[in-house]
């Protein structure tokens, strides 16, 4: 497609595309001077929430055939999954999935800043002055971080439990906070992204795809306001599963 662009082939609305240009649903594209087609019945964001749980690696590839997310997701046609940021394979909790590119680039990218929420098992207790330093900003081997929010919840012995909250996914961010001041993070989960909490009786292992309103919603939130009326679950796909059977929310 950029290529095509880049040899001008392809105009919006009589005027040469450029790459990166944003185009809305009363745009005329044209291909060579054909205008593109669009499927106005078929389009629909689709959105999916999963509870991970560790083991599973964020990837439909690996080398070392190692148990993946997508071996447990629902099939598509004309269209896949897009994980929406990823948890490591230690970590687990809230993934969630989109058929939408925009609504997984809105919610990821870091100029939007949306809050990440995690609740977190430590071997020790913080103290204060290091609660002030994450809060304020650590420095890590690729620049500065910080948390927006941060509270003890209590524990037993060594093991104390916290929640946090980040507004970006660089890759291990939450660990790497941690172990800049000598902690180790002995469980992360993710419970919330953004405006989605993960349901309290959604199980490891088991999905819900989000219904018409909520994924209009969530649209609204993201500030894609212009969500289609159509948006619907696939039929038979609404509730959870489990890993390789059904399971029905009562």
């Amino acid at each position: 497609m950029e290529a095509l662009v880049a040899a001008g082939r392809v105009t919006v609305n009589g005027a040469p595309a450029r790459i990166g240009a944003r185009v809305g649903p009363r745009d005329v594209i044209q291909v060579d001077g054909r205008p593109l087609r669009r499927d106005t019945g078929g389009s629909k964001v689709r959105v999916l929430l999963y509870h991970k749980p560790e083991g599973e690696i964020v990837s439909r590839d690996d080398p070392a055939g190692r148990a993946s997310v997508f071996e447990h997701l629902p099939g598509l046609r004309g269209a896949k999954w897009l994980p929406v940021g990823r948890l490591d394979i230690n970590s687990c909790g809230l993934l969630l999935f989109t058929t939408s590119g925009e609504v997984a680039n809105r919610m990821m990218h870091p100029r939007f800043a949306l809050e990440r929420e995690y609740a977190v098992r430590l071997l020790g207790k913080l103290a204060p002055e290091q609660t002030a330093r994450l809060k304020s900003g650590v420095r890590l081997d690729d620049g500065m971080a910080r948390c927006e929010q941060l509270d003890h919840q209590g524990g037993k012995g060594v093991n104390q439990w916290y929640r946090i909250v980040v507004k970006e996914g660089r890759k291990r961010v939450v660990r790497r906070l941690f172990e800049a001041l000598g902690f180790r993070v002995s469980r992360l989960m993710r419970i919330r992204f953004g405006a989605v909490v993960l349901p309290r009786w959604l199980r490891r292992g088991q999905f819900k795809e989000l219904a018409p309103e909520e994924v209009r919603r969530l649209l609204a939130s993201l500030g894609l306001e212009t969500a289609p009326p159509e948006t619907r679950a696939a039929p038979g796909s609404a509730g959870t599963r489990r890993h390789r059977r059904s399971y029905r929310a009562r």
